[in-house]
């Protein structure tokens, strides 16, 4: 089959490359759709640690079941299906509890990092177990379907904290993650919703998501215009979703006294905290990682049309021209957020 391999590090090859083998309970998927997901472009440079080459990335996908392993049950050859990005064990104690993401053998599709290896889906066919598998609703595109995965890193980190009716959240940076988390939090009770970027398009996109207010942190002034727009008084919840060590320190001082953080971006391995501000201000700080059984409630959504991809989309192309499109995102091309791949 042919696959985008990551040979080195900023340096891709189309090649063809063994099928995968897959065990009784697994399914083999023939790959449709595939995002470019921006840990996939932090991994393509080394700067995460998370994609050591040579490796076949990719997390965010849909396709047809092509074959399936002699102790599955439930799907066949021609199901329309999404998967998990988190290959977890169903056994150990935090799967029993339903926290999937944090599983002790979790794995994640298109990772190689200290601990394992797992191919991901820029390939034309991709092996999962079957217990992560969902169903595609008939309404939904392949397009579409490949992006589920970052609605449901939203709303995981929106579960995180629920809010109070009326609550005031901000949401720093207007990447993938940040557009879906907008979509998720004004569904989720909050009354006012501000987000924050250094790029105008973004911005502009998050505007005709909903976002009540847009501020571009370009200038410097982030910090005064929250404090401006909640009356001097900080805003109740902050979703970060950038995960550098300036916007960590925005999120932690722009939040009022008593007020919640949850970090949802992991650009940076290590980040320096303002210590005295989360103690003396008794912030409250939610990690959130992944997602832990929000697929079927998210294909739901966007097969209703309550979450919408399709203004998040920048492009579709063919995998074979993958290794360009991942120079463009690279480059933080203007306008480009999600591209989309096709074997």
């Amino acid at each position: 089959m042919k696959a985008l391999v990551l040979k080195e590090y900023l340096k891709f090859a189309y090649a063809e490359v063994p099928l995968p083998s897959f065990g009784p309970t697994d399914v083999l998927v023939s790959v449709k759709a595939c995002g470019i997901c921006g840990s996939d472009v932090h991994g393509m440079d080394g700067s995460t640690g998370r994609r050591r080459p040579p490796i076949i990335m990719g997390h965010e996908a849909a396709g047809i079941i092509a074959g399936v392993g002699g102790g599955v049950s439930g799907w066949k050859r021609g199901d329309r299906v999404t998967f998990d990005s988190t290959i977890y064990c169903g056994s150990c104690e935090f799967c029993r509890r339903g926290e999937v993401n944090l599983c002790n053998q979790r794995r994640v599709l298109g990772v190689s990092c200290e601990d394992y290896r797992q191919a991901g889906a820029f390939a034309e066919f991709v092996a999962v177990p079957q217990h992560i598998l969902y169903r595609l609703p008939d309404n939904l595109s392949f397009e579409h379907a490949a992006l589920i995965e970052p609605f449901t890193i939203a709303f995981h980190a929106v579960r995180r904290k629920p809010a109070t009716l009326n609550d005031t959240a901000v949401i720093i940076g207007c990447g993938m993650i940040g557009l879906a988390l907008l979509q998720a939090v004004r569904l989720a009770g909050f009354g006012r919703v501000f987000v924050v970027d250094m790029a105008a398009d973004r911005l502009a996109r998050a505007a005709s998501l909903g976002a009540h207010e847009t501020i571009n942190s370009s200038n410097g002034q982030a910090l005064a215009e929250i404090l401006r727009l909640t009356g001097n008084r900080g805003a109740d919840h902050i979703f970060e979703a950038v995960g550098l060590g300036a916007t960590v320190d925005l999120a932690l001082r722009a939040v009022r006294k008593g007020g919640s953080v949850t970090l949802v971006g992991n650009v940076s391995a290590r980040v320096e905290v303002p210590l005295q501000v989360i103690v003396t201000r008794e912030l409250s700080l939610f990690g959130s990682c992944a997602s832990a059984g929000e697929y079927p409630a998210c294909l739901d959504m966007m097969a209703r049309g309550a979450i919408t991809a399709a203004p998040l989309l920048s492009a579709v192309a063919p995998l074979s021209e993958g290794a360009a499109w991942f120079e463009r995102l690279h480059q933080r091309e203007a306008g480009l957020l999600k591209v989309i791949l096709t074997p």
